[in-house]
């Protein structure tokens, strides 16, 4: 009986040495074999806009260096908060990911998230920065922001602005307009970045304020009329248009971003591997090329870097939002 027993215990320990053993080396190799499969991109936004586009670039070269498809997944709705709790409540095995933009940063202020912004997320990598831009209807009867200020005080709430919904950076950036120029214009929201173009384009809408990487094919097609950039220096992509601050609006400063994050829990061994890949990605001559067409910069930062970027944005746009007194639906 004794015998029998202590041979029981021999196999329970053998087997339990062996599962230990079995995890602990799954850990390195799920960390050296990773990827094994394909990873998901999360896109909080709907297609066409700027976090599609840059998400779409990225996520192509990055299949390309880990050798496994990146495939997007677009998850569009609440200014980008239904997307990113989809991401953040995800398995933090590095296989789905998330790019989060400017909105990010103020969604906290005008949304009761889900998720805590900070303690939530693992950040990865930031990917770059690009001003905004004013655009109209090539029919509106303004050809600078001076004309379109005037216009605004003239006709009150007759002159409106798209955007990609409540809470979104063309939102933001147009309500930081309207605040420092003291007109009153009317806000058209849409279901994304796209959708606002086309509105737009078509005469819906009559003006937007949004990112010019999104913007800028439009504008080279001559669909929009470009009155001037967002940011505090003319861009080397649209040379010849002021910046809203030198037409009228001294101190108007907008600029959106781009970064990668993941869930709060992944390997500490995958984020370095993903961190690295993007600024090699980042590091070539011809994606410094696009984003520099395009009227953005490429924007290499660590980790710890991209969280401090993330929580000092929170304070400055939170602000932004407070003032403009600016409500989710």
């Amino acid at each position: 009986m004794r015998v029998a027993c202590l041979q029981t215990v021999a196999r329970l320990c053998a087997a339990i040495g062996t599962v230990a053993l079995g995890a602990l080396a799954a850990l390195p190799a799920n960390a050296q074999g990773y990827p094994q499969r394909p990873v998901r991109l999360i896109v909080p936004f709907p297609p066409g806009g700027s976090n599609d586009i840059v998400g779409r670039v990225i996520g192509q070269h990055l299949s390309e260096r880990i050798g496994k498809p990146v495939v997007i997944d677009n998850r569009g709705g609440a200014g980008g908060t239904i997307g990113t709790e989809i991401a953040v409540r995800s398995q933090p095995d590095g296989y789905t990911l998330l790019i989060i933009s400017v909105a990010y940063s103020y969604n906290p202020s005008i949304y009761k998230l889900p998720y805590d912004p900070v303690k939530a997320i693992a950040p990865v990598a930031m990917i770059g920065s690009g001003p905004n831009v004013m655009v109209v209807n090539p029919s509106v009867p303004v050809k600078s922001v001076k004309d379109l200020i005037a216009f605004a005080k003239a006709k009150p709430g007759q002159l409106n602005y798209a955007t990609a919904g409540i809470g979104s950076f063309q939102h933001l950036s147009s309500e930081l307009f309207r605040i420092m120029a003291g007109v009153n214009i009317v806000h058209i929201p849409y279901k994304g970045g796209g959708p606002a173009m086309l509105a737009v384009m078509s005469g819906q809408a009559q003006m937007s304020i949004g990112s010019l990487i999104q913007t800028i094919p439009h504008i080279r097609s001559g669909k929009f009329r470009t009155l001037a950039v967002g940011s505090a220096k003319r861009n080397p992509a649209l040379p010849d248009a002021p910046t809203i601050a030198e037409s009228g609006v001294p101190g108007y400063d907008a600029s959106n971003w781009w970064g990668i994050v993941a869930p709060v829990g992944v390997s500490p061994a995958i984020v370095k591997r993903l961190n690295t890949e993007v600024g090699g990605i980042l590091s070539s001559p011809d994606i410094q090329k696009w984003f520099v067409a395009e009227g953005a910069e490429a924007v290499v930062k660590s980790p710890d870097e991209f969280r401090k970027w993330i929580v000092a944005e929170m304070g400055k746009w939170g602000k932004v939002v407070k003032e403009a007194g600016i409500k989710p639906e």
